[in-house]
Formats: structure tokens, sequence, C-alpha cells
């Protein structure tokens, strides 16, 4: 192998942001943040999901969301939905009030004669 073109190959503890559940393996990963696992201390790296917290591995049928980004959806779909119910309620109202605008409009204009 050539020297100085490899990354740096260590040991890292890789953390479960899910379950909490903690487990080293090797890496060439770059981190700042230490912790002490098993009396040794390590580079950590945290992960979303891994095998303590994905559901083929656990067997439920729930799906585990680290992030919320299910609850982040229903939000914003909830606020949508409100938006446009707001929307269809200020346009029912202004779409009345043109008709009757339009009904005295059309009332008042005087014909004007054709010429040729």
């Amino acid at each position: 192998m050539k020297k100085n073109i490899h990354p740096k190959y260590q040991q890292v503890l890789f953390v479960d942001s899910a379950t909490g559940t903690k487990f080293v393996c090797g890496s060439t990963i770059i981190t700042e943040e230490t912790d002490t696992f098993n009396g040794k201390t390590y580079p950590v790296s945290r992960v979303a999901i891994s095998s303590a917290s994905h559901p083929f591995f656990t067997g439920s049928k729930g799906l585990v969301d680290a992030e919320g980004r299910v609850d982040k959806f229903k939000k914003r779909y909830a606020k949508a939905a409100e938006k446009k119910e707001m929307e269809e309620g200020s346009s029912e109202e202004q779409k009345e009030e043109p008709k009757e605008e339009k009904a005295v409009a059309k009332k008042a204009p005087a014909k004007k004669s054709a010429k040729k």
C-alpha cells in the first residue's frame, strides 16, 4: 500500500439516536465528539436508525420515525388545508360582491349606436 493516501481507519462508537444503543465498529469517519464505552474512549458518530431500531430487525410492524418526518408532514398538510379553506371562504365572499356590482354596472351603461 502507498503511504499517506488512505484515510485513518479506527474504532468508532456509533450511537443510535432512536434507542440510545451503542456499538463499536471500525470506520474512517472523523468526528470531534468522543465518549467512553466499556472503559475505552472512542470518537462518536450518531446514527438515525440502526439494527436496534429498524423495524426489519426488531420485528415491529410500526415505522420508526426518529426525526419526526411524518409529524412534520401532517402539520404542513393541516396548515395547507386550513389555508385552502380560508381562501375558499374569502373567495366566496368576493364572488358574491362582484356579482352585485356587475348587476348594477350592466344596468348603468347606455347603448352605443352602431357606426359603419
